[in-house]
């Protein structure tokens, strides 16, 4: 069924994701769950929940996972690696999700075990990269496997083209979407999806949209994961260190701002990265003009 099928009116529909990542403490576990709360009247065509490097939060992303399943109608997907671990034991955790009522995945192959930037060496026993998890879990079950992709080039990648032929092959193997890592410049993405269609690759290619909810962190992140922040975010950020409520408008004005550019080139996808955190997210959808449903209103981010 297509979204004009799904909405005859004739009315653009986005289709909007949200990731969140599993909680660390009491108070963070009320904050996730106050955002799920917010956040789940927008309707998402899915959700996600993290996983950290090495298997290292499968408990709460499992107790996330399964509460979410069973508390709320969200369509969820579980985040799963193949750092550090043999194939039986990545096998064994996918059970276990599917167990909870998981049908979707995100597939990754993670970062490694010492952390973004250190060197990664796949285990012996265990999946190469993401391309062969995505095979490794489609031979379990026909699931809905959503992967990564990199406009500006994973960091451990040799060159765009090797990236790209790592797409191609985690979607020849069965990937349903990639979602890409964060990115603010829109011709860096438009020229990547070119390479990418060039390539022979035909599923989906997602945006990951960032929230800036500090952008001296941010700028520290993506040095680590190969993500340029360009000069611009300087300047629509500058002197509000000490002023949140205008930095938050001005967060918001500047991710509605980059989706409305991107739905004119005919983008209708989008993934968000929400930091567990509802009001920005919320913020950026009300400026876009989306009701709860997901449908723009008439005019709106058309």
């Amino acid at each position: 069924m297509t979204r004009e099928d799904r909405h005859p009116q004739g009315k653009r529909r986005l289709g909007i994701s949200f990731e969140f990542f599993p909680p660390k403490s009491e108070e963070m576990e009320g904050q996730l769950w106050t955002t799920i709360e917010e956040l789940a009247g927008w309707n998402p065509d899915f959700v996600s929940v993290t996983y950290g490097a090495g298997g290292s939060t499968k408990a709460p992303t499992l107790t996330t996972v399964r509460r979410l399943i069973a508390e709320t109608s969200l369509p969820t997907a579980a985040h799963i690696t193949c750092v550090g671990a043999t194939r039986e034991e990545v096998r064994h955790v996918a059970e276990e999700f599917i167990a909870a009522g998981v049908r979707r995945f995100v597939a990754l192959r993670g970062d490694p075990q010492g952390g973004v930037g250190a060197a990664y060496a796949p285990h012996p026993g265990g999946f190469a990269n993401a391309a062969e998890l995505v095979a490794g879990l489609k031979e379990i079950g026909d699931f809905d496997i959503s992967v990564s992709a990199y406009p500006e080039k994973h960091p451990e990648s040799p060159d765009v083209p090797a990236d790209i032929d790592m797409l191609k092959r985690k979607a020849d193997n069965g990937a349903a979407r990639a979602l890409t890592q964060f990115f603010f410049d829109n011709d860096v993405f438009e020229r990547y999806l070119e390479r990418v269609r060039a390539a022979g690759v035909t599923i989906p290619v997602v945006p990951g949209i960032m929230l800036i909810q500090n952008l001296t962190q941010l700028k520290r992140f993506a040095s680590l994961c190969g993500a340029s922040i360009p000069a611009f975010l300087d300047e629509r950020f500058a002197g509000l260190d000490d002023q949140p409520q205008a930095r938050a408008e001005v967060a918001a004005e500047v991710a509605a701002e980059q989706i409305e550019d991107l739905v004119r080139r005919g983008i209708t996808d989008f993934h968000l990265y929400t930091m567990n955190r509802a009001p920005l997210v919320s913020a950026v959808l009300k400026q876009l003009g989306l009701g709860r449903d997901g449908e723009a209103r008439s005019g709106a981010a058309a």
